[in-house]
């Protein structure tokens, strides 16, 4: 059976950039957050409820949502946010989805990678493999976040600090990746620990996931 990896980790950790060094050597990727945003595309029930909730404002020109202005309505309001949530819909069921679907379609020795934020504490981990926790220095990410985002020092702060700790997930994942050097330490990091896996996984010798004992103890009631 397929092998499906949950990656996550917090803003300027290298996650995103290690779902593309694997998906150069074979593995299938999917963002979360895309596939989230394609559940509110125009005539699509989530597109109503978010304009209702949010009002026409949150359109932009090309008829979609525009991400920018809602983000700017639900950034660091937790009851803004959990109305966003509550229009979009089953954002959970569809992210399952995807991972029964590469269970179902993909060889046997096929990875499937999904790609979220918000993997753990989301309860995603359930529905994969195994998952894989990418971290880094708070002092790294605010140089990333300057150089790559154009932030000031106060943004960067900002952003960083509105993010869970890699120490908070840690329990709950199989895998951590410090990502605190060039993108050629990432990426000889990232590959060796894929192919381990892979070694792993076609063996039979991969362990549960800790995922599930976590979740078992941390799951919301």
């Amino acid at each position: 059976m397929a092998l499906v990896i949950g990656v996550t980790g917090a803003i300027a950790c290298g996650k995103s950039t290690a779902c593309k060094i694997l998906e150069n050597i074979g593995a299938i990727h999917c963002d979360a957050d895309k596939l989230v945003h394609r559940m509110y595309d125009p005539g699509k029930p989530a597109f109503d409820r978010i304009v209702a909730s949010f009002s026409e404002e949150v359109i932009g020109s090309d008829g979609y949502v525009d991400r920018k202005i809602l983000g700017s309505k639900v950034f660091g309001n937790p009851e803004e946010m959990s109305k966003l949530t509550t229009a979009i819909g089953d954002i959970k069921g569809e992210v399952r989805g995807v991972m029964d679907d590469w269970r179902n379609t993909l060889e046997p020795m096929q990875v499937g990678l999904m790609e979220a934020v918000n993997f753990i504490e989301a309860g995603y981990g359930i529905y994969s493999d195994l998952t894989w926790l990418f971290a880094v220095d708070d002092e790294v990410a605010i140089e990333r976040l300057k150089s790559r985002n154009n932030f000031s020092h106060e943004e960067a702060v900002q952003r960083l600090s509105s993010q869970k700790r890699w120490q908070d997930r840690a329990d709950a994942s199989d895998i951590v990746t410090m990502n605190n050097g060039s993108l050629e330490d990432l990426e000889k990091s990232v590959k060796e620990q894929y192919k381990a896996l892979n070694e792993k996984h076609a063996k039979g010798l991969l362990m549960p996931s800790k995922y599930l004992e976590w979740w078992e103890k941390n799951s919301p009631a």
